[in-house]
């Protein structure tokens, strides 16, 4: 599933809007979310109407992307299904794993029950999460890195961190793409026409992206050292305006 984010990025109703001020209000809101134990706002309980605070920070902020920032559903639905799928996956090991008191609900299956706590931890934990993946969509669809992380250095945020994240940005990527082209290459050979050998091209895909991953960062790294690389990399400082 190809997905440029950096195109995006760069390519939206919010592109030149102050990065600082998206930065600020995306750590901001997030502290917020994180923080607040699904309080409701008085100011807007006639909008809220009994929802919590997170599924409201969601709403609005998805409203933002698709109506603001006019992001397409397709983009951003995209954005959200690796995340999403993580979040479910774990709340449900949450939910079936995790909490003691009254069993609410038995599988059947080796004991496995879910309880009154586990219940109420895995929908807290998914609503917690849920709320923080717009906002966290918002600085990424609207804000290219090269700003981010220009806004982080002038922020003094020490350059180790910076230059980790970058090169995980820039390995994340390439990751996806040797994804998939090794997918686009299976398929052609025609991969995943059942589900067995849907199984089988992905183990193959799993064992050989590890091996393409470090060649792949070996190659960095000599790209690296040919630019005259010297433990620090360069962080773009947009042009002053006149």
């Amino acid at each position: 599933m190809k997905f440029d984010m950096d195109y995006i990025a760069h390519n939206n109703e919010l592109t030149e809007t102050n990065p600082y001020f998206k930065l600020f209000l995306t750590i901001i809101l997030l502290l917020v979310t994180l923080a607040l134990d699904n309080l409701y706002f008085d100011v807007f309980i006639f909008i809220l109407d009994n929802l919590y605070f997170d599924v409201f920070i969601f709403i609005l902020f998805s409203i933002i992307i698709l109506g603001v920032a006019k992001i397409s559903l397709r983009s951003y639905l995209k954005f959200l299904t690796i995340p999403m799928a993580f979040l479910v996956i774990t709340c449900l090991f949450l939910i079936f794993f995790f909490g003691n008191g009254e069993v609410i609900y038995e599988t059947g299956i080796f004991g496995i029950v879910v309880t009154d706590d586990s219940w109420h931890y895995g929908l807290y934990t998914f609503f917690r999460v849920l709320g923080c993946f717009p906002l966290l969509g918002f600085l990424a669809l609207t804000t290219p890195i090269a700003k981010i992380f220009h806004c982080l250095d002038t922020l003094k945020v020490p350059k180790i961190l910076t230059e980790i994240g970058l090169l995980m940005y820039n390995t994340i990527f390439i990751f996806l793409n040797e994804i998939d082209t090794m997918q686009k290459a299976q398929k052609t050979r025609m991969g995943y026409h059942s589900y067995m050998n849907s199984m089988r091209c992905l183990a193959d895909l799993i064992s050989n992206i590890f091996l393409r991953s470090l060649d792949k960062s070996e190659t960095l790294q000599h790209s690296l050292d040919s630019r005259g690389y010297n433990g620090e990399l360069p962080v773009y400082v947009p042009p002053k305006e006149e």
